[in-house]
């Protein structure tokens, strides 16, 4: 990896790189991110290769965080999106697409908003429109003790200082990467620094870039406590924008993780509406029993349970399966989920022939 570093308007160094192929995916900066890192951690390092594969993809460290100036002079809205109107320009990019994830989402939608001409399409995941201090929550405390938490590298989403839901999925053994990510990615005070500044941002859309419209799914509708507040607050934030689609993930993970069908689902999702260079073979077609079979799977039957459906023996399912990966270009853990997720695209494909 090969760090740049451009200079903010006041005078903050932001580190920023670029890597993969294919059409302008910005990442707005968000906050514990490290450019170096992430590509060992459990909870970056599938984004950066599979988005990778599809986009040229721009990303910088948030300043005080990452290979970026740790002791910025301001945390505000105005100079975040400074950093990032910055970091474009350093990256001489022409049009693009944003993609603001969490508190960027604020960041994504003021830089769309005062530069519409420049944002071909605005990707929003787990973001919103009204921060903490607009749902009378206070925060404030909350921040501090994540600065202490996070000084301290101790584990567990609330002891961490992250947001509940941020992991909630990880394995014990996997926990130490969000904490490594942590000590690594930020000082303390820059956990409470930028997490209180975050609390009052709010999204608030005003135009719209052609016909890009903004694509928002909401990362948490599966968590059994307070779904219906995710959902809400995702599709309060869709309906601002003019024309965005509204796209519900099933996850607990604030953070998507490399092996949920949820993650295959979010980069069919963003390659579909933005273009992207999907590796998967754009012109697949499965066999009427390859559907059969992939519908079980899209169920959430194993492979004894196909069999026992379909008379087959589970090798035999094993072999369709494998047909079926390879028509899809799909390799690893995660190619069973991916194959799934592709199913409404391989039904439509399949009536068309």
């Amino acid at each position: 990896m090969e760090a740049s570093f451009t200079t903010s308007a006041d005078g903050t160094h932001i580190a920023w790189s670029r890597h993969g192929s294919g059409p302008a995916l910005v990442r707005v900066g968000t906050w514990l991110t490290h450019l170096d890192y992430d590509w060992s951690s459990p909870l970056w390092r599938h984004w950066l290769s599979e988005l990778g594969d599809r986009f040229t993809v721009v990303r910088y460290d948030d300043r005080g965080s990452g290979l970026s100036d740790r002791d910025p002079a301001e945390y505000s809205l105005d100079a975040w999106r400074a950093d990032l109107e910055a970091v474009v320009d350093a990256a001489q990019l022409g049009t693009f697409t944003l993609l603001g994830m969490s508190q960027g989402g604020a960041v994504a939608v003021d830089y769309a908003r005062t530069h519409s001409e420049r944002v071909e399409n605005l990707v929003l995941y787990g973001a919103y429109a009204r921060g903490a201090t607009a749902r009378a929550v206070t925060e404030e405390q909350r921040a501090e003790r994540a600065a202490r938490a996070a000084d301290r590298g101790r584990v567990g989403p609330r002891r961490l200082g992250l947001p509940p839901g941020l992991h909630l999925d990880l394995h014990p053994r996997r926990i130490g990467g969000p904490a490594a990510l942590v000590r690594r990615a930020a000082a303390a005070v820059h956990v409470a620094g930028g997490r209180t500044c975050q609390l009052p941002c709010a999204g608030r859309p005003r135009r719209q870039r052609r016909g890009g419209g903004g694509h928002l799914p909401d990362p948490r509708p599966a968590r059994r406590r307070g779904p219906g507040r995710a959902l809400r607050a995702g599709r309060l934030l869709a309906g601002l924008i003019p024309g965005a689609r509204f796209v519900p993930l099933h996850s607990a993970n604030h953070i998507l993780l490399a092996d949920e069908p949820a993650w295959p689902q979010f980069l069919t999702e963003v390659t579909a509406f933005v273009g992207g260079g999907a590796p998967s073979g754009p012109a697949a077609v499965l066999t009427g029993r390859e559907l059969e079979l992939l519908r079980l799977v899209a169920r959430g039957r194993n492979n004894v349970e196909i069999g026992t459906e379909l008379s087959l023996s589970p090798r035999t399912v094993e072999r369709h399966l494998s047909n079926i990966y390879a028509k899809l270009a799909l390799t690893g853990k995660s190619a069973r989920a991916a194959a799934a997720a592709q199913l409404p695209d391989l039904e439509r494909r399949s009536s068309l022939t």
